[in-house]
């Protein structure tokens, strides 16, 4: 672990959050079952610590995201992002999505965009507020902005080859299971722990790097326009070495997670077991 491994939960608002959450993990001895959204196989050191420090089950059940669902079309004529989708080549959309709150600065947002544009890569980006400003600012670039996409299933299509994600837990399970490589964008709390996992223990993800910039009214970490746009292209570059590995790791990653999931797997065996438990509690 290094210090930009670690939520900044010291100082400012994130004491007063980290004030607010601390009861809750002191109150975790008192559970009679512990339950994980992810895969035993995903993370086997972490459930293997949690087993070994408490008296009560421990359960891995994911990843619990309506996977399902995607066998289901849509109701009447697919949305127009999926009918652009469809038009463009395997492999070469990057899908841009920052969560649905916390954002980057005004100024970090200029240089991304301006990056992003000039990148010429092929993208989708979700537009979470400020969608009419962010498609005047992309306006002839290489792709499509939108104010909401059926997120699990655009990364399950063939044209995405890049998610670039700010690490939500939801959003990074969401990666694996679509076997889709990470550009990781962190903005707070354990998307931070996240996108470690996605870079150097997972290895199917790159993270974007910042530096301390002057801007009009402060100093703040800034990755800038030309740092974007290169680490753009080169991460949507399939063909490299590098790009070819990384996409193979995270298709067996997607091959873990839907194997978890499968009648014998591991997650549906353990909420099986969790089920058959709580059955007998009178």
């Amino acid at each position: 672990m290094r210090l930009r491994d670690l939520p900044q939960i010291f100082h400012g608002k994130g004491h007063q959050l980290f004030n607010s959450f601390k009861p809750c993990f002191d109150e975790l001895s008192k559970a009679k079952y512990l339950i994980f959204p992810s895969a035993y196989e995903l993370e086997p050191k972490a459930v293997q610590f949690f087993i070994s420090k408490f008296d009560f089950p421990v359960y891995a059940t994911g990843p619990l995201i309506p996977f399902q669902d995607l066998s289901v079309g849509y109701d009447g004529s697919e949305p127009d992002y999926t009918q652009w989708l469809d038009k463009q080549p395997e492999s070469s959309v990057l899908y841009i999505s920052q969560g649905s709150f916390l954002s980057a600065s005004e100024a970090q947002m200029e240089e991304i965009v301006d990056g992003v544009r000039e990148s010429g890569v092929r993208f989708l980006w979700v537009a979470r507020g400020g969608e009419s400003k962010l498609k005047k600012a992309l306006e002839g670039s290489s792709g499509i902005v939108v104010s909401w996409t059926d997120q699990l299933r655009v990364l399950c299509h063939v044209a995405v080859g890049g998610f670039w994600t700010h690490c939500g837990f939801n959003s990074t399970l969401e990666g694996l299971y679509s076997g889709t490589p990470m550009l990781v964008f962190p903005f707070v709390w354990d998307q931070i722990l996240n996108a470690k996992m996605i870079v150097e223990e997972w290895k199917v993800g790159v993270r974007l790097e910042g530096k301390k910039t002057k801007t009009k009214t402060k100093t703040e970490l800034l990755i800038k326009k030309d740092e974007v746009k290169e680490l753009v292209k080169k991460f949507m570059d399939g063909e490299s070495q590098e790009g070819k590995e990384m996409r193979r790791r995270a298709s067996d990653l997607s091959e873990i997670c839907r194997r978890a999931n499968d009648e014998n797997g591991s997650s549906n065996v353990n909420t099986d077991a969790f089920l058959n438990d709580i059955a007998k509690i009178e």
